[in-house]
This record gives C-alpha cells, sequence and structure tokens, in this order.
C-alpha cells in the first residue's frame, strides 16, 4: 500500500475545487485494504468524476488501483468479462468493442474507473450497467472479507444501487462481472443512434455515442467538470403527461414501472440557465445539465449555483432536482448532497 500524505485535493476531482486532502491510501491487492486504518473511516474513491471537495475537514480517500481484466466463455457466443475496480471505464469499453464485443459501446465516454460504474449505475443512450452486470465483488471493512454480489442483491435502480444505501461506507468495490455478446445487441432507440442503419456495425454504433458525446460534453482535461450534475427527476406517469401539457416541448420517458423520465437538462435550459456563470463556475453552453469550473471557482459560488437551478426549477415546474455528483465536505449539506 502506498500512503501519500497533504495531497492537492484538485489532483483527486475532476472539477478541480481547491482543496487540501491529510491522506490518501492507494491499494493494489485485497491485502493493501486490510492494512486500512479505519479510524476515521476513509472514503472509496475512484478516478474523481462524480466527487467534488467542498469546504474542509475531508476524510481520508482510498482508492483501490488494481486493473486487470480476465476473459471467460460462457454458453453459446455469451462471454464473461470480470474486471478489477482500477480500470478506466473509456478504456474498458474501448478494449470490448477491439475484441469484437456487444454491450458496452453505448456507455463509451463515460468517465470514471470501473469500481465507480455500480455505485451510480451508470447509463446513457438506453443501456444502464445493470444490463450488462452479473456480479459485484465487495470488501467488507469489518469482517475483512470479499462478498460476491449478484445483480439481484446490488438493487440496481435508475442512478442509484446497494452500495449508496446499505453497502454505503461498509467496504470497496474490487471488481465486476459482465455479460458480452459476440453476436450484435444493438440498442438504438435514443436520438442520435437511431439515425443508424438498422444491421450497423459494432465500431459505427461505438464512434456514434463518441460523437454525439463530445458535441455535448465538455473534456474534464480542458473544461473542469463531472459530467451530468443533476438527476434526470422521475414523476408518478400521471404528474408528467400533466406536465407534458402544459409543457409540450418536455422530453417525457416512460420507464417500465409506471414512472416516467424528465430531462433535466431541459428543466434547467428553460429556466434560464443555460451558458449562465457565477463567478467562475457556470452551465455548459451546449449541454446545461452540465456544471463547469472555469478556472477559479470556488465551493461558494458552485453551492450558490445548484441552489439558484434548484429554486428555479422548482418554482416553475413544480420538479425537485437531486444532484447526481457526490460533494463531499462540511459544506456538503448545503446542497443537500447524498452521501456514499
Amino acid at each position: 500500500m502506498e500512503i501519500l500524505v497533504q495531497q492537492d485535493g484538485r489532483d483527486y476531482s475532476t472539477f478541480r475545487l481547491p482543496a487540501r486532502l491529510e491522506t490518501v491510501y492507494q491499494c493494489q491487492h485485497l491485502d493493501d485494504l486490510r492494512q486500512v486504518p479505519l479510524k476515521p473511516l476513509p472514503r472509496v474513491q475512484g478516478e474523481g468524476s462524480n466527487t467534488i471537495f467542498v469546504g474542509d475537514e475531508l476524510p481520508p480517500l482510498c482508492r483501490f488501483v488494481a486493473s486487470a481484466k480476465a476473459l471467460n466463455q460462457l454458453d453459446g457466443d455469451r462471454v464473461l468479462l470480470h474486471v478489477e475496480a482500477g480500470h478506466n471505464w473509456h478504456q474498458l469499453v474501448c478494449w470490448s468493442v477491439e475484441q469484437g464485443l456487444w454491450g458496452l459501446e453505448n456507455l463509451a465516454l463515460i468517465p470514471g474507473s470501473v469500481g465507480a460504474a455500480p455505485v451510480q449505475n451508470i447509463g446513457a443512450y438506453g443501456v444502464e450497467l445493470a444490463d450488462r452486470c452479473q456480479y459485484v465483488d465487495f470488501y467488507h471493512w469489518d469482517s475483512q472479507q470479499l462478498q460476491r454480489l449478484s445483480v439481484n442483491e446490488c438493487a440496481f435502480a435508475y442512478r442509484d444501487s446497494v452500495f449508496k444505501h446499505q453497502l454505503a461506507g461498509k467496504g470497496v468495490i474490487v471488481a465486476i462481472g459482465l455479460e458480452l455478446t459476440k453476436s450484435p445487441r444493438r440498442v438504438l432507440s435514443y436520438q442520435g443512434l437511431d439515425q443508424l442503419a438498422e444491421d450497423c456495425s459494432l465500431q459505427q454504433v461505438f464512434a456514434a455515442v463518441v460523437a454525439i458525446r463530445r458535441s455535448k460534453l465538455p473534456d474534464p482535461d480542458e473544461l473542469a467538470n463531472c459530467g451530468s450534475f443533476f438527476k434526470n427527476p422521475l414523476l408518478p406517469a400521471q404528474a408528467a403527461q400533466a406536465l407534458k401539457i402544459r409543457y409540450p416541448g418536455l422530453p417525457v420517458f416512460t420507464q417500465s414501472d409506471g414512472y416516467c423520465k424528465l430531462s433535466a437538462a431541459w428543466l434547467i435550459d428553460q429556466a434560464g440557465f443555460k451558458g449562465k456563470k457565477l463567478g467562475d463556475i457556470g452551465c455548459y453552453s451546449r449541454q446545461p445539465l452540465v456544471l463547469v469550473n472555469y478556472g477559479a471557482g470556488t465551493a461558494s459560488q458552485l453551492l450558490q449555483l445548484i441552489a439558484a437551478i434548484q429554486l428555479q426549477v422548482q418554482a416553475r415546474f413544480g420538479v425537485a432536482l437531486e444532484p447526481e455528483v457526490q460533494l463531499v465536505g462540511m459544506l456538503a449539506q448545503t446542497a443537500g448532497a447524498t452521501q456514499a
């Protein structure tokens, strides 16, 4: 285990707000995890693409950076991909496409590590991690044992999982199992992909997803951000349709559980925040769902902008927006952040 002290928090969050981390534990093996001090309990983190440090009194960080992968044949054309948590997610998607394996192509260019993917149940363009996940290997702090959770035990939901609730703060995701296929598994229902031919190739789907995301979303290496900041709100179907009648342009996506997903980006845009700045924090000009740090942003500016967006959307549409990005630090509760 490598122990790093007095670290610049900007190196551990793609939003790059000023912060000071007292201790960071870098772990490569299970034995490293067994050596991590648990008082105070460390915060488990991947690449920091879904974490923003706001304020002082930050917990120590624990990063499990092992990144090996293994491919095993199941039955027919199905294969099982076992990947350790430290692997970069987009690099994994690229590798799967190079191998001619279907299943992850719609999830291209989602930032972050493999270990972070189950926590949020990442998803894009009609596919969620839950659709491909077979299991998650979870190391428990208290028992120092490894548990393999089935996809049902992970309790996946929209941007949600057991790792944000019952298992929050209880341990570390060390690996996941993904089921991929050698035969086509096209999901082309979302705008942009629906223009592709019905017999399009795996590479064409991947390229289309990458092109769409690059046209809308800023590269965190060039403009500090954590991707989509708010969750798309879910409403009962009747309430969503009533809102649709009042605002015909509102994108509404019917879900299988009787709820409808609304476009948070549309709500924020209509509330007048697209391209707006508060100090050096703002809503990205091409995608208002993304909050960005133009270089000298502060936690106070970020929290003020979050509150302003939530208040205006609530006042105009009667819809509550919940942050998807995790805010960590003594100021986190100002924005009603959910700790995980």
